[in-house]
């Protein structure tokens, strides 16, 4: 069994093409092909968006640890289970209302707690990376993190905001693979950011003006 396994490890880590001394993995390419489908899914408000979500979390956990990006490889574990969340959200949660969940924004005040989410999290995780781990980037790793973090709750409840967030996210995220030598995920997230662009118009079109105050 553990020669299986490290075999089946030795092949999907073994480098699939080399462009100017850049590798890119067969797991890497994989994940990257289930995020994007994903994403659309997001963009069209597609309850299949939450198995992709988990499949390709499950291989970039993979990807990132190895790659010592702890904070990210972990966050792939929540995103796991976020994800079985959201699918039950998206296909059985009702708002407070009593409406079947749809999609709409949040007041000034639900923006501000959002915010203040994000920098409380951002700090106690980079500081637990810092002492816990060996990363070289926990305040980065770390803020990554804890926006997507508040992105996938935000989504999961499908509120148009999630989409800032990502664009945010992504955009710090393009720097942080690129240091580390992820290319495809750098071309990834680089796609994304504009997906989020995209998504955001899209919902912003999507939410009906009854439902901008949340």
């Amino acid at each position: 069994m553990m020669e299986l396994l490290a075999g089946w490890q030795q092949a999907v880590n073994a480098p699939l093409f080399s462009v100017y001394g850049l590798v890119a993995t067969r797991l890497e390419l994989l994940g990257f092909v289930l995020a994007l489908a994903m994403v659309v899914c997001n963009i069209l408000v597609n309850p299949w968006a939450w198995p992709l979500a988990i499949s390709s979390s499950l291989l970039y956990g993979a990807v990132f640890w190895q790659s010592k990006l702890y904070g990210e490889a972990s966050l792939q574990v929540f995103f796991v289970g976020m994800a079985l969340w959201g699918w039950s959200q998206w296909l059985w949660a009702h708002q407070a209302s009593g409406q079947t969940l749809a999609v709409r924004g949040l007041s000034a005040r639900g923006r501000i707690d959002v915010l203040v989410a994000w920098l409380l999290l951002w700090p106690v995780l980079a500081l637990f990376l810092g002492m816990m781990t060996d990363t070289d980037v926990p305040w980065w790793d770390a803020f990554t993190t804890s926006g997507s973090v508040v992105g996938t709750w935000l989504l999961g409840r499908k509120l148009v905001e999630n989409w800032f967030v990502w664009v945010l996210v992504n955009a710090a995220s393009v720097g942080l693979f690129a240091y580390k030598g992820l290319w495809f995920t750098v071309v990834l997230y680089a796609v994304f950011l504009v997906m989020a662009l995209f998504g955001w118009r899209e919902w912003r079109r999507l939410m009906h003006p009854s439902l901008s105050l949340t």
